[in-house]
C-alpha cells in the first residue's frame, strides 16, 4: 500500500490520555494534540483530524489495551487503523522519550510500511474466552500459592496434627485442613488456607464449566481432533481474535505463536531451531497438543521414529510438529470465527 503524500495520524495511548501527532503529505508534523481517553476525547481527535487535513491511515500503539476502544472507534468512523509496536530501545536513548515523540515515532512507523499490523478485534466469543481464561488463570494460580503454603506449615506442625493430615490428595488435605476446629495459631491458619483452596478449587471447576461450554459451541471441529483440549483450544481462539482473516496466511499465525522455523545454519550444517518469541501462551498450547499426540496419537508417533531415524533431536520433531498444528489449527480457527461473526452481524 502506497502512502505517498498521505496524511498520517500516530497516535500514543495511556490510561487515562492519549497523544496524536499528524503527518503531512511530506512527512512534516502537522500538529499536534493531547485528548482524554474517552468518548469525548474521541470526539474531539476526530474533530481536530478533520481540521489537519482529515487523515484516513492512523499507526496506534498500545491497540491490545490502552487503545483497543480508540481503535474500534477510528475504525468506525472509517479511518484505517495498524498496530505499531513500541519504539526499540537504541531510538529511545538517541531521540529521548515523550508521549508527543512516541506519536510521532507511530505516525512514521506508518509511512515508512514498519506498521502493517491490522489490530486483533475481541467481540463475540473471543471477547468472553480471554475474560473467562484470565479469571481461570488467576484462580489457578492463587490455588497453587494456597496448597504450597499449607504443605509449608505441615513441615513445622505438631506430629499428631500433621499424622492427621499426612494424605496425598490435595483435595483431601484442604477439606481435612478446613474441619479442623479453631485451636493453635497453626490450626487457624491451616483451617483458613483449606477453607480458601476449596472455595478456588470451586471456582476453576466453574470457570472451565463456562470456558469448555463457549469452546464447543464456538469451535467444535477444533477440540474434535487429536490431542486439542478445551484449554489449548480457547487460548488459540483468544490469540487468533475475532478477525483471524487479518492473517495473510497460516504461515503468519504460526509466527505470532512462535511456531514459525528459525534458521541456525552454519558452515556445511543446515538446521532450523525453534522459534522463542511470539505469543508464549500460544506457543505452550501448541506445544501440549503436540506433547498429546507423541503420546497418545499413532500417525504422530509413527512419524516422530521416521525423523528420529533421520537424526532429528526430539526439540526438532516439537518445531515440525508446531508448525503443522498451526496450519492445521488457524484453517479450523478461521472457519469457526467467521461463522460466529456472520451470527453476530445477522444479531
Amino acid at each position: 500500500m502506497s502512502l505517498h503524500g498521505q496524511i498520517v495520524l500516530g497516535i500514543d495511548t495511556h490510561k487515562h490520555t492519549h497523544v496524536a501527532v499528524v503527518l503531512d503529505g511530506l512527512g512534516r508534523v502537522g500538529g499536534q494534540l493531547q485528548f482524554a481517553a474517552t468518548e469525548t476525547g474521541t470526539e474531539q481527535l476526530l474533530a481536530w483530524n478533520q481540521d489537519n487535513g482529515g487523515a484516513l491511515i492512523a499507526g496506534v500503539e498500545g491497540t491490545g489495551s490502552y487503545g483497543y476502544r480508540l481503535t474500534r472507534t477510528l475504525q468506525l468512523a472509517g479511518m484505517t487503523v495498524l498496530e505499531v509496536n513500541r519504539p526499540d530501545r537504541a531510538n529511545r536513548r538517541r531521540k529521548g522519550k515523550s508521549d508527543s515523540v512516541d506519536a510521532e515515532a507511530a505516525a512514521r512507523a506508518v509511512l515508512s510500511g514498519q506498521a502493517s499490523a491490522v489490530p486483533k478485534n475481541r467481540e463475540g466469543a473471543v471477547d468472553a474466552l480471554r475474560a473467562l481464561t484470565m479469571a481461570r488463570s488467576s484462580a489457578v494460580k492463587a490455588t497453587t500459592q494456597a496448597s504450597n503454603q499449607i504443605k509449608s506449615l505441615l513441615v513445622g506442625c505438631p506430629d499428631d496434627l500433621r499424622d492427621q493430615l499426612n494424605v496425598k490428595s490435595l483435595l483431601r488435605l484442604a477439606t481435612r485442613c478446613s474441619e479442623l476446629g479453631p485451636g493453635t495459631g497453626m490450626q487457624s491458619a491451616l483451617r483458613s488456607l483449606g477453607l480458601r483452596w476449596l472455595l478456588l478449587h470451586e471456582e476453576v471447576l466453574g470457570l472451565d464449566a463456562q470456558i469448555r461450554d463457549l469452546v464447543r459451541a464456538t469451535a467444535p471441529a477444533l477440540i474434535a481432533r487429536p490431542g486439542i483440549g478445551v484449554h489449548s483450544a480457547a487460548q488459540l481462539l483468544v490469540t487468533a481474535g475475532g478477525n483471524p482473516d487479518r492473517f495473510h496466511s497460516d504461515a503468519a499465525f504460526a509466527a505470532l505463536c512462535g511456531a514459525s522455523p528459525v534458521q541456525a545454519s552454519s558452515g556445511q550444517r543446515q538446521r532450523h531451531r525453534l522459534n522463542r518469541g511470539g505469543d508464549r501462551a500460544a506457543n505452550n498450547a501448541l506445544w501440549t497438543i503436540a506433547n498429546n499426540r507423541l503420546i497418545h496419537d499413532p500417525r504422530t508417533r509413527e512419524f516422530a521414529a521416521r525423523r528420529r531415524a533421520q537424526g532429528d533431536s526430539r526439540n526438532d520433531i516439537l518445531r515440525v510438529l508446531k508448525r503443522y498444528i498451526a496450519r492445521e489449527t488457524f484453517n479450523l480457527i478461521l472457519a469457526a470465527l467467521r461463522c460466529d461473526r456472520a451470527v453476530l452481524v445477522a444479531a
